[in-house]
């Protein structure tokens, strides 16, 4: 996909925000060449918070953005499904200070843009080139990358509960293999943790339609999985969403051991704070081959 595109229609949904519990609507619409994703806050005259580098806000439990002093919250998951399905431009309303969470993964928001369709335009995209190799860590937690030709993730994930374990998972982002493979991941916690979260304002709006809830030895959900590694899935959609913030479709290779939303930003910001690190190249034209 070599040229800039944005969705084909508006798009609508109607949910709860996870930390809030708040009721929320949020549209998709259509933007045109070079605006980018821009959340705008319809309660607030249409405020607009540009989905980039620089407003990353808060990153605890989830990836919030904010602009003169104006918060939306959540933004990961529906920044992941529009990034893997290569929409570049969209203008994504909300009326009020968090992202519906649906149930807790991007498949409602693939499966919207995908019925929607896409609308492409002359315009050429941009990819962030990674030039050089970069680190960052955060305790435990790190991320590297690497230059390469497309935008290759390697996650690990090590939690001592039985259904997790260790999980590890690389893969080339493209989208329908995101949309069958990763976008169906939902968000998990741990039921020890819950009340503790709530005390402090958060996961105001959880529960068993929206998030994996674990216990000690086993799982609240009486679905089940959707996969036996689920929660590495998650974790990969989680990743895109947050470094989609780059502004730009990426090519780079990425190493994330243990990952969350605070060394994710951390990475985005180190890699958009040196140009050195990256550069903006337009994509190219595809080559035209003669079949004999």
């Amino acid at each position: 996909m070599h040229r800039q595109s944005t969705i084909n229609e508006a798009i609508d949904f109607k949910g709860i925000g996870l930390h809030t519990g708040c009721p929320v609507e949020m549209i998709i619409r259509p933007a045109p060449p070079n605006a980018g994703i821009v959340f705008r806050r319809s309660d607030l005259n249409d405020f607009p918070i540009e989905a980039q580098a620089a407003h990353i806000a808060n990153v605890s439990y989830a990836t919030t953005l904010m602009k003169k002093g104006v918060l939306i919250s959540t933004v990961e998951h529906v920044l992941s499904a529009l990034y893997a399905m290569g929409i570049d431009n969209a203008f994504i309303d909300v009326d009020n200070l968090e992202v519906p969470i649906l149930d807790s993964s991007a498949r409602p928001f693939v499966e919207g843009i995908a019925a929607a369709g896409r609308r492409v335009y002359d315009e050429r995209r941009r990819v962030l080139r990674i030039r050089r190799e970069i680190q960052h860590a955060l305790g435990d937690k790190t991320v590297s990358a690497q230059p390469a030709d497309s935008f290759i993730v390697s996650y690990r994930i090590d939690f001592t509960h039985p259904l997790i374990g260790i999980q590890e998972m690389r893969c080339a982002i493209e989208p329908e293999h995101y949309r069958r493979e990763i976008a169906p991941g939902r968000t998990f916690g741990f039921l020890k943790e819950i009340s503790t979260l709530k005390e402090n304002g958060l996961a105001q709006g959880g529960s068993l339609d929206n998030a994996i809830v674990l216990t000690d030895t086993g799982l609240l959900n009486p679905e089940g999985l959707r996969f036996p590694d689920e929660f590495i899935r998650h974790k990969i959609m989680d990743f895109l969403g947050d470094f989609s913030l780059v502004g730009h479709p990426v090519h780079g290779e990425f190493h994330v051991v243990r990952g969350g939303h605070a060394v994710h930003a951390a990475m985005v910001k180190k890699i958009m704070a040196d140009p050195a690190n990256y550069s903006l190249e337009p994509i190219p034209e595809p080559v035209a081959t003669d079949v004999a």
